[in-house]
Protein backbone atom coordinates (compact mmCIF):
# COMPACT_ATOMS: atom_id res chain seq x y z
CA UNK A 1 0.00 0.00 0.00
CA UNK A 2 1.48 3.15 -1.14
CA UNK A 3 1.68 6.19 1.11
CA UNK A 4 -0.75 8.49 -0.49
CA UNK A 5 -3.58 5.64 -0.56
CA UNK A 6 -2.76 5.16 3.75
CA UNK A 7 -3.43 8.33 4.10
CA UNK A 8 -6.21 8.18 1.69
CA UNK A 9 -7.52 5.39 4.10
CA UNK A 10 -6.64 7.05 7.44
CA UNK A 11 -8.75 9.76 6.69
CA UNK A 12 -11.72 7.69 5.67
CA UNK A 13 -11.08 5.77 8.74
CA UNK A 14 -11.47 9.16 11.04
CA UNK A 15 -14.47 10.20 8.84
CA UNK A 16 -16.10 6.85 9.58
CA UNK A 17 -15.10 6.99 13.45
CA UNK A 18 -16.69 10.57 13.57
CA UNK A 19 -20.25 9.47 12.15
CA UNK A 20 -20.13 6.55 13.93
CA UNK A 21 -19.62 8.49 17.35
CA UNK A 22 -22.37 11.10 15.95
CA UNK A 23 -24.27 7.77 15.46
CA UNK A 24 -23.89 6.06 18.67
CA UNK A 25 -25.28 9.89 20.15
CA UNK A 26 -28.38 9.61 18.52
CA UNK A 27 -28.89 5.60 19.66
CA UNK A 28 -27.87 6.40 23.17
CA UNK A 29 -31.05 9.50 22.96
CA UNK A 30 -33.45 6.89 21.23
CA UNK A 31 -32.29 3.92 24.23
CA UNK A 32 -33.93 5.92 27.09
CA UNK A 33 -36.18 4.30 29.34
CA UNK A 34 -39.72 4.20 28.21
CA UNK A 35 -42.00 5.80 31.13
CA UNK A 36 -44.54 4.11 32.20
CA UNK A 37 -46.36 7.20 33.42
CA UNK A 38 -46.75 8.94 29.58
CA UNK A 39 -50.27 8.47 28.22
CA UNK A 40 -49.27 7.21 25.13
CA UNK A 41 -51.75 4.39 24.94
CA UNK A 42 -51.11 0.89 25.37
CA UNK A 43 -50.34 -0.11 21.95
CA UNK A 44 -48.19 3.01 21.52
CA UNK A 45 -46.32 2.06 24.31
CA UNK A 46 -45.87 -1.57 23.27
CA UNK A 47 -44.24 0.21 20.09
CA UNK A 48 -42.31 2.72 21.88
CA UNK A 49 -41.13 -0.48 23.86
CA UNK A 50 -40.03 -2.12 20.67
CA UNK A 51 -37.77 0.64 19.28
CA UNK A 52 -36.30 0.93 21.98
CA UNK A 53 -35.16 -2.63 21.39
CA UNK A 54 -34.39 -2.63 17.99
CA UNK A 55 -32.17 1.21 18.85
CA UNK A 56 -30.35 -0.81 21.34
CA UNK A 57 -29.25 -3.13 19.33
CA UNK A 58 -28.54 -0.76 17.02
CA UNK A 59 -26.27 1.50 19.37
CA UNK A 60 -24.21 -2.27 20.50
CA UNK A 61 -23.28 -2.93 16.76
CA UNK A 62 -22.35 0.99 16.14
CA UNK A 63 -20.17 0.63 19.24
CA UNK A 64 -19.18 -2.70 18.48
CA UNK A 65 -17.68 -0.63 15.25
CA UNK A 66 -16.33 1.89 16.49
CA UNK A 67 -13.96 -0.10 18.68
CA UNK A 68 -12.83 -1.71 15.40
CA UNK A 69 -12.43 1.46 13.50
CA UNK A 70 -10.21 2.79 16.58
CA UNK A 71 -8.32 -0.54 16.27
CA UNK A 72 -7.81 -0.54 12.64
CA UNK A 73 -6.77 3.25 12.72
CA UNK A 74 -4.03 2.47 15.75
CA UNK A 75 -2.97 -0.66 13.32
CA UNK A 76 -2.61 1.43 9.97
CA UNK A 77 1.37 1.75 10.30
CA UNK A 78 1.72 -1.61 10.75
CA UNK A 79 3.58 -3.97 8.25
CA UNK A 80 0.45 -6.58 8.54
CA UNK A 81 -2.02 -4.18 8.06
CA UNK A 82 -4.27 -4.70 4.66
CA UNK A 83 -3.36 -8.27 5.10
CA UNK A 84 -5.78 -11.03 5.02
CA UNK A 85 -5.47 -12.78 8.29
CA UNK A 86 -6.77 -16.03 6.57
CA UNK A 87 -4.67 -16.55 3.17
CA UNK A 88 -2.12 -13.90 4.04
CA UNK A 89 -2.80 -12.09 0.76
CA UNK A 90 -3.21 -8.07 0.18
CA UNK A 91 -6.89 -6.83 0.84
CA UNK A 92 -7.76 -4.76 -2.23
CA UNK A 93 -7.66 -1.62 -1.47
CA UNK A 94 -10.98 -0.60 -2.84
CA UNK A 95 -12.34 -3.23 -0.13
CA UNK A 96 -10.21 -1.22 2.97
CA UNK A 97 -11.83 2.09 2.00
CA UNK A 98 -15.49 0.79 1.83
CA UNK A 99 -14.88 -1.09 5.53
CA UNK A 100 -11.24 -0.05 7.17
CA UNK A 101 -12.16 -2.44 9.43
CA UNK A 102 -11.82 -5.93 7.22
CA UNK A 103 -9.64 -8.14 8.43
CA UNK A 104 -10.13 -10.65 4.99
CA UNK A 105 -10.47 -10.67 1.94
CA UNK A 106 -13.82 -11.23 -0.08
CA UNK A 107 -12.74 -14.49 -0.92
CA UNK A 108 -11.66 -15.53 2.77
CA UNK A 109 -14.88 -13.66 4.73
CA UNK A 110 -17.45 -15.25 2.31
Amino acid sequence: MTSQEKQELKEAIERKIKMTKSAIGDYKEMTKPVAPDVAIGRISRMDAINNKSVMEAALREAEAKLKRLEKAISKIDDDDFGICSQCKQPIPFGRLKAMPDSTKCMKCAS
